[in-house]
């Protein structure tokens, strides 16, 4: 595929990091993330169906690699920001699932207190700063934490994530423009599933390969299997040296794939049965799997262990999730302005 104006330049590092050789525990830290993400996912949807869950809900399953190739790429101080599908995120950089399960549920120990929901995960603690429910809202914000880290002289970066129908907006451009003009520490990743919402990238844009649209900003850019945590790490380390070193942002583009809707209430007429299963045979879960056993990393048993604890984290989260409390009333202006004297009106 063609290379972006900066990308060009850096062949040599391309081939030396693809070559990486990754440890046991990095390999070990991928599969149960992963799978932890994958069982969390699928646990949310059977409890959509049951109503438990309402609202929004807009799964991860099969994009897990996109989030543990990439924190295992970063360190800690870096900056998550993403769009409404994420609930994958947090839990790779090691939220609670017991907080992400009751804040999907609306309860008060949720993350944000019940208040957000599926489209509006935050946690302070782990630097994942939301979960944003308009389309492409996130990028600019994302540059914006860019800005603050390099103001403030912290070393770290802000990674910004968006779905393939987001770089249509005006504002995904706008913020491209300035975190390349002021060289802000920011790695934009576009996970491509193919389908904004339901709508192929090839009927809404004459540019089909979407990290080619760096180039009218002079930015670094790459395509990058997302279905493979080693290609997603490699691709973030190199984007994160450039931002680390001053030389600004890099725009990624993940191909990765969903095999469910784009939310729970589509009914995913726009794409074969034949097409999913396809991707299916590359699950990024089963080739983690495989590398782990092929190296002797872990045997059949020892994975299997880490299955049962995945589960059991899972059943343990809807249980304090079924068990919490619903917010008081009077809870919902609070934590709505900073100036806790705010003069709104109340009736």
């Amino acid at each position: 595929m063609p290379a972006t104006t900066k990308a060009k330049n850096e062949p040599a590092v391309a081939k030396k990091s693809d070559s990486t050789e990754f440890s046991k525990e990095t390999y070990l830290y991928w599969y149960e993330s992963m799978q932890l993400m994958r069982k969390f996912e699928e646990k949310a949807g059977q409890l959509y169906g049951m109503q438990k869950i309402k609202g929004f809900c807009h799964l991860y399953i099969g994009q897990e690699a996109c989030a543990s190739g990439s924190v295992s790429a970063l360190q800690k101080g870096d900056k998550y920001i993403t769009a409404y599908r994420d609930h994958g995120h947090p839990l790779a950089l090691g939220t609670d699932p017991k907080a992400i399960m009751a804040e999907l549920y609306g309860k008060e120990t949720g993350t944000t207190k019940g208040k957000g929901g599926s489209m509006h995960i935050f946690d302070k603690e782990h630097n994942f700063v939301g979960g944003h429910g308009i389309v492409g809202a996130q990028v600019p914000l994302g540059a914006g934490i860019a800005f603050a880290e390099k103001y403030n002289k912290t070393g770290n970066l802000c990674i910004c994530y968006m779905g393939d129908g987001a770089v249509r907006q005006g504002a995904f451009h706008e913020a491209l423009n300035l975190a390349m003009l002021w060289k802000l520490p920011v790695i934009f990743v576009i996970e491509n599933n193919g389908y904004a919402m339901g709508t192929s990238v090839q009927r809404t844009s004459n540019v089909h390969e979407l990290y080619t649209l760096a180039e009218a900003y002079d930015m670094p850019a790459e395509p990058v299997d997302a279905m493979r945590c080693e290609d997603v790490h490699n691709a973030v380390s190199r984007a994160a040296t450039r931002a680390r070193a001053g030389e600004g942002p890099t725009l990624l583009e993940f191909r990765t794939y969903r095999y469910k809707g784009h939310s729970m209430s589509d009914p995913q007429k726009y794409r074969t049965k034949d097409e999913v299963e396809q991707y299916k045979h590359r699950d990024p879960i089963e080739v983690t799997r495989k590398t782990i056993l092929d190296k002797k990393f872990a045997t059949e048993k020892e994975l299997e262990d880490i299955d049962n604890k995945v589960i059991a984290q899972v059943e343990e989260s809807v249980k304090f999730a079924e068990e919490s409390k619903f917010p008081d009333p009077s809870e919902a202006l609070t934590d709505v302005y900073v100036q806790s004297d705010y003069p709104f009106i109340m009736d």
